[in-house]
């Protein structure tokens, strides 16, 4: 009896002392993550409560972004690591909407004075321009260019409205031609940001709009503009994940083996953003009217004439002379119809 009591005394013991140590355990948790604060915020780099306020980008900022209100935000920064480069709120105006990223800046680091362009600025142009494209502007009226509702960071698909003769008789073939689609605006007649009237976004109608294209874009807007008549077409901003949806069914695109989900993302908004001048589409006149052509006028065919039958040469005459022929008579009026020769 007294054996097995003491078994028991040992076994209530070591019980005892396991619920110390998780007890322990717990505390000593606890403790670690109350002094670590929110995680989120310790990996940003996230300052104290009583820390500058600084100004950093809420989403990644690929070179060539044209800046929106939505784009940055404030939040609390180190004293030791502020920099006199940073948007410190109370010191450094905040850059207006509209500018533009020259250098590319990761979400939640800190703006620098020098990683972003302002409207009017030496080299703000070639800064929004994304790598390997091309500026190209494009005169437009009130009509063709969607009544001012086109803003900078807009995208677009270019209309070409002209006449084709064809050199054939009848009247000439009318046709419009989407010759390119998913065009970047860079800027409205200057402008590169939208123009704001208490607190609303102010429409105004503008005379040339700037647009972002490859170099062989670039040069079919140049000829189109000596064709016909160039328009604008606003696009949505749900079709840029058509366009992507597309892309990758045609085997436009493929992301390949890589397994890092940052990397295909990029992949996969480089092709979304990407302007496209193929499978093109197009309407004619006849697709609107009934009494309009579908077709290029054609050149009238010659009549067929009788070939001469050559003779020999009288003095002074023509080689050749008129082949025989057929008189038919109808009623009063005779008709010589050319039966060749052989």
């Amino acid at each position: 009896m007294q054996e097995s009591s003491d078994v028991d005394v040992r076994k209530i013991a070591l019980l005892v002392g396991a619920l110390v140590i998780a007890a322990v355990t717990a505390v000593m948790a606890r403790s670690l993550i109350i002094g670590s604060g929110n995680p989120a915020q310790a990996a940003s780099g996230a300052a104290p409560v009583d820390g500058p306020q600084v100004l950093v980008a809420t989403r990644a900022l690929p070179v060539g972004t044209i800046l929106q209100a939505d784009s940055f935000r404030y939040q609390p920064w180190p004293k030791e690591l502020v920099q006199e480069a940073y948007y410190v709120q109370g010191q450094v105006p905040a850059p207006q909407p509209g500018t533009v990223v020259r250098y590319a800046i990761t979400a939640g680091q800190p703006i620098t004075q020098g990683a972003v362009v302002k409207p009017g600025d030496r080299g703000f142009l070639a800064a929004a321009l994304g790598p390997g494209m091309r500026a190209v502007t494009i005169a437009v009226s009130a009509q063709s260019g969607v009544a001012g509702f086109v803003f900078p960071g807009d995208r677009i698909d270019l209309m070409l409205t002209q006449q084709v003769e064809g050199g054939g008789n009848g009247p000439a073939l009318k046709a419009s031609e989407t010759f390119v689609r998913n065009i970047r605006v860079l800027a409205t007649d200057q402008r590169t940001d939208n123009e704001t009237k208490d607190g609303k976004t102010e429409v105004k109608t503008f005379s040339t709009v700037t647009l972002e294209a490859t170099p062989r874009i670039a040069e079919k807007i140049a000829v189109a503009q000596s064709m016909g008549q160039l328009s604008i077409s606003l696009r949505s901003i749900a079709d840029n994940n058509a366009e992507l949806e597309r892309a990758i069914a045609a085997g436009e695109v493929s992301v390949g083996d890589s397994k890092d989900p940052k990397a295909e993302r990029q992949i996969l908004l480089a092709v979304a953003s990407r302007p496209v001048d193929t499978d093109t589409t197009f309407v004619t006149g006849g697709d609107v009217s009934r009494f309009a052509r579908r077709t290029v006028p054609g050149v009238a065919s010659a009549p067929v004439t009788a070939p001469a039958t050559p003779v020999a040469p009288a003095a002074g005459g023509n080689m050749y002379q008129p082949g025989p022929v057929v008189k038919i008579a109808r009623g009063n009026a005779v008709t010589e119809v050319p039966v060749g020769g052989r």
